[in-house]
């Protein structure tokens, strides 16, 4: 839930350990309903961080995208869950104020009554039922028109992880539309272009000279690492669906998540930023 709210792995997991401390700072047997009360005070956490989150990235260098994370081959099969851990949502929900960012989390994914999350935020409900309708109709609007199925989006995810590990211009060209995007976040701490990349060409050189040896020594140079062995290319279930991990020895240096339509990929979303790629670290480990 912390996830969703923040789009940040670390700082997920830094506002659920200051909940487990509040936790263990009360008395439990005043507590009648132990799940609500970790929920309100997870939720509240989240929200503070969110909001001077907001302020930093007004500052960030290039384009700002959220941490990507590990996931289960299983979410998958709740939608509502999955679609809303996708890189695509939480862009969106990145464009909603932090109290209706919330809103829409504990509505939406976790199906929580406009009631119970008036009592988590201490809101009255008619003005939760507002900022979730406010919530919803704004993702609505900014939500990706593109949608492929699971399935479909593996099949595109392993023919683009075979070009590019194979380094096939043409064949990543047949799979990339000529409309695509990409879209990298490398924080100012790594090789990646600081804006947008449009055109399929243009992405797909890129995509390519990521993938080569030589690039990658460039990059762990540019950070002041040492090559720690190979550069690997996996397929992995990141934030709820097919996508691409790159790492060298145990480490990952990237991860990329397609957004896929009628078996084309329309944009690539691209992690690059080395703070921002421990919720990927396991996929590189033995």
């Amino acid at each position: 839930m912390a996830y969703r709210v923040l789009g940040s792995v670390t700082d997920a997991e830094d506002a659920v350990q200051e909940a487990w401390l509040r936790w263990s700072g009360v008395d439990h047997s005043q507590i009648n309903n132990p799940r609500a009360f970790l929920v309100r005070v997870t939720t509240r956490l989240a929200i503070d961080r969110l909001r001077r989150a907001k302020a930093r990235r007004e500052s960030y260098i290039g384009s700002w995208l959220p941490e990507p994370i590990l996931t289960r081959q299983d979410i998958s099969e709740d939608a509502a869950m999955a679609e809303s851990v996708s890189m695509a949502m939480l862009v969106v929900l990145e464009t909603l104020s932090p109290l209706e960012r919330a809103v829409f989390v504990l509505r939406e994914a976790f199906g929580m009554p406009h009631s119970e999350i008036a009592d988590v935020l201490g809101r009255k409900e008619e003005a939760i039922r507002q900022l979730a309708r406010r919530a919803r109709e704004h993702v609505r609007e900014r939500r990706s028109r593109f949608e492929a199925d699971q399935s479909e989006q593996r099949r595109v995810t392993e023919r683009f992880l075979e070009a590019t590990s194979t380094g096939d211009l043409e064949g990543l060209m047949a799979i990339l539309s000529p409309g695509v995007t990409l879209v990298a976040d490398s924080g100012g701490k790594a090789l990646a272009p600081r804006r947008p990349v449009h055109g399929a060409e243009k992405v797909a050189r890129f995509l390519l000279a990521v993938a080569t040896e030589e690039r990658t020594a460039r990059f762990l140079e540019s950070v002041g690492s040492e090559p720690s062995g190979e550069l690997h290319v996996h397929l992995a279930q990141v934030n709820g669906e097919p996508g691409v991990v790159l790492t060298t020895g145990d480490e990952p240096i990237s991860a990329l998540v397609l957004e896929v339509s009628d078996s084309m990929v329309r944009t690539v979303r691209l992690v690059a930023n080395p703070e921002k790629l421990a919720g990927v670290r396991a996929v590189g480990t033995p």
